[in-house]
């Protein structure tokens, strides 16, 4: 069975399998991780990983997620941010949605 070293920040090192890791691949290079569970203090570590430690933990074995970031997340946005009370009045302003439509649609007399 395949034995992977790596470190915890608090305990140092440990020695893991591959089911014990997780290796998230993402459409942005350096968004990509792994992460496992220390054996001894139980915290969840997550480094980041290059295309280097990729290849060596799917070469020992480790499953890899891949993960595509949708564009409109990586988009630059302008403006002023959305606030409570913007959220709010776009909420009171859906009950009136109906009333708004009957006002648009001209009526028919027969």
């Amino acid at each position: 069975m395949t034995t992977i070293k790596t470190s915890c920040p608090v305990c140092g090192d440990v020695e893991l399998t591959p089911a014990q890791m997780r290796l998230v691949v993402c459409s942005r290079a350096d968004w990509s991780f792994y992460a496992f569970a220390c054996s001894t203090c139980h915290d969840e570590i997550r480094k980041p990983a290059d295309e280097e430690v990729i290849a060596l933990l799917v070469a020992g074995g480790v499953v890899a997620e891949h993960w595509a970031i949708p564009a409109e997340a990586l988009e630059e946005h302008d403006g002023a941010v959305i606030t409570y009370d913007d959220v709010l009045d776009f909420a009171l302003g859906l009950d009136r949605i109906d009333l708004l439509a009957a006002m648009i649609v001209p009526r028919v007399e027969a």
